[in-house]
């Protein structure tokens, strides 16, 4: 650990003084140690110095105030009771209990090998085969019979069985799955591979074809537009993870767990308030100067397991960070719903499964519509769009932006749902949404932000990759005239990747077309420190000239007694990264820039290191990156924009 605090001092010391940086305002801030008690109109357990408050929340579209035994660390669940939905059952009573018996018997036979089916994969597709047939029999018997699988052939420990195949976790969507999959092709070879990558290796990328993708060809020498000269601020806000259940000194993931937060801890109040209390002071923004616009690219909900999640949990979270942004930044919002902004976690359902099926989680989709509503950050108009879209929206701003979100559970690997006709990459239609905005914004002359969550590429460990294959073409096809950036979080570190011209055959500087920035969390699980980004954005071009990093030393919260946690500016883009041979100080931090940032990568390995460093915002538990297999895979990861770019890269 020494030499990895020697190693961090010596970075942060190179960035610190890279071509003398400056932040846009104070250099840092100190919270108070005194809880804004304002921030709630009344509390069922006010905050005291060892102590997470439990504010009285109201809900102002289900008109409801949210339980104090919802988040109350003394009373958390351990059972999901939210209504679960079901696909329609061939066979009733005795009929039903036979066909599940039979099953059992089918996959026992085929695991001990008694079936003479060979090799994990075949065996693993054949036992889905036989699970299909007590799915359509009697899909309501299927994750208690799932559970009684998993505990007997001790595939994982008995509580984790009960987690993951329970009816009320995740055992009715894995029973959909069953129902509606291809079990015997490419779908079951997915499923099995997220079951177990012993099982079945992750199928490669679907051939497609795009000769009839987009309603008009891509206009001939296709440029971005020129910058205005006028320059506005931009937050970027990511993976906030509230946890309102967190327990002062007795997190059961944390050490003795500060009341400010702690590595492998989400979010507390306290982290949350003082977090919100440093923007304005560390961005040079204030309520008469607020930032042009803001995006918070999703994940609001804690790491909780599973049975300790519920629908009101997630209504919870979304009311309470949604009501607190609005109070603390003034101008519009725009979020987009992160994995965890769900229930079950990182399930969406496309329209496309019959009957209620298809709509088993419109219930998020209208509650969040409703909140951003009544917030003022998007109209009425948009609002009906995100209700149908799963929560996404494309929306025209005041400064003349296009801002299109998208729900990227529909390409996460966790959202099981996708495994259900993985041969289409567009299974919910969001990408002829998005394709649909895009036609539209180039007919009409405007430039484009995209946001999203989940990443569609870096190290392919994220994303599924035909849906992801698709997106990256989509970029291509609309590049660079008329999306100017894309934005992501999801990883909690501070990321990037490019996206290049023709699917990213060819990667160098003539063929860098997009940036994707993959914004920093405030949450510090995962052994991360605290933050958020703001960017300095051209109101002609909205090329980003310049990122500026924030965050706070998660090390110190342990001492911290007569004050709140220390925020303070980390880093300048543009400052700390070595601006490419024949790149002016007046052009933006567009493709072309980061490609030659890349570049240089390739042949400084200080660079790496100091990229390494403010990836995982300057923790001292961020592992050490100064090997040049990583400095490979390093730059890989930069360069792939799609799961089957970033599957590609070198592990390092």
């Amino acid at each position: 650990m020494n030499a990895l605090v020697t190693l961090l001092l010596s970075v942060s010391s190179a960035v610190g003084e890279a071509q003398g940086q400056a932040g846009p305002g104070l250099s840092s801030y100190t919270a108070p140690s005194d809880f804004p008690t304002s921030a709630f109109t009344s509390f069922y357990v006010p905050p005291a110095p060892t102590q997470e408050p439990q504010p009285a929340l109201f809900d102002p579209v289900l008109n409801i105030t949210f339980p104090l035994n919802l988040t109350d660390p003394n009373t958390v669940p351990t059972e999901d009771e939210d209504p679960v939905v079901y696909p329609p059952a061939d066979q009733e009573g005795a009929n039903a209990t036979l066909a599940i018996q039979d099953a059992i018997t089918k996959i026992q036979d085929i695991v001990s090998g008694a079936a003479g089916v060979t090799g994990n994969c075949s065996k693993c597709q054949a036992a889905l085969s036989a699970g299909q047939e007590a799915a359509k029999a009697a899909p309501e018997m299927v994750p208690d019979a799932l559970v009684a699988l998993c505990k007997a052939t001790k595939f994982a420990s008995h509580a984790t069985c009960e987690e993951d195949y329970a009816a009320g976790s995740f055992g009715a969507i894995w029973t959909q799955v069953l129902y509606y999959a291809d079990v015997a092709g490419l779908d079951g070879r997915y499923i099995c591979n997220a079951l177990s990558s012993t099982f079945c290796s992750l199928p490669y990328v679907s051939p497609l074809n795009t000769s009839s993708l987009f309603p008009k060809p891509k206009p001939a020498n296709a440029q971005a537009p020129k910058a205005s000269g006028e320059r506005v601020k931009v937050l970027h806000l990511s993976d906030w993870h509230l946890d309102p259940r967190y327990s002062y000194g007795t997190e059961a993931n944390c050490t003795s767990a500060p009341i400010y937060g702690s590595f492998k801890c989400d979010s507390p109040y306290y982290l949350v308030l003082a977090a919100l209390e440093s923007i304005s002071p560390l961005t040079g923004t204030s309520d008469t100067d607020p930032p042009a616009f803001s995006i918070y690219t999703g994940d609001l909900v804690s790491h909780d397991s599973q049975n300790q999640l519920s629908r009101a949990y997630t209504e919870y979270a979304e009311v309470s960070l949604y009501s607190l942004l609005h109070q603390y930044i003034k101008g519009s919002v725009f979020a987009v719903l992160g994995n965890h902004d769900t229930n079950p976690e990182a399930i969406d359902a496309p329209h496309s499964l019959p009957g209620p099926l298809g709509e088993q989680l419109s219930w998020n989709y209208d509650h969040v519509a409703g909140l951003w509503t009544k917030d003022g950050w998007i109209s009425d108009e948009a609002a009906a769009e995100a209700r149908i879209h799963y929560g996404a929206y494309s929306v025209k701003n005041h400064l003349g932006l296009r801002i299109i979100t998208l729900n990227t559970d529909f390409w996460y690997r966790s959202n099981y749902l996708n495994y259900i006709n993985t041969s289409n990459p567009d299974v919910s239609g969001q990408q002829a949404f998005l394709i649909q905005e895009l036609q539209a914004a180039e007919d009409a002359g405007e430039r484009v932000w995209i946001l999203g969550h989940v990443l569609t590429g870096w190290d392919g460990t994220n994303p599924l990759p035909n849906p992801t294959d698709l997106f990256y073409q989509i970029v291509d096809r609309y590049s660079p005239h008329v999306i100017a950036n894309v934005f992501f979080g999801h990883t909690h570190e501070d990321e990037l990747m490019i996206y290049y011209t023709n699917n990213g055959t060819v990667r160098d500087r003539s063929t860098a077309q997009t940036p994707g920035w993959i914004g920093p969390s405030l949450t510090p699980l995962t052994n991360l420190n605290s933050g958020f980004r703001m960017y300095e954005v051209d109101t002609g071009s909205f090329d980003i000239y310049d990122a500026y990093t924030f965050y706070a030393d998660v090390n110190t919260f342990p001492q911290l007694n007569s004050s709140g946690p220390v925020f303070q500016f980390e880093y300048s883009t543009r400052d700390t990264y070595d601006t490419p041979e024949g790149w002016a100080a007046s052009n933006p931090l567009n493709a072309t820039y980061w490609h030659g940032v890349t570049e240089t990568m390739e042949s400084n390995l200080t660079l790496v290191e100091i990229q390494n460093t403010l990836q995982g915002k300057k923790s001292v538990k961020s592992p050490i990156c100064n090997t040049s297999a990583c400095q490979a895979a390093r730059v890989c990861y930069f360069r792939s924009g799609s799961q089957p770019l970033g599957r590609q890269c070198p592990q390092g």
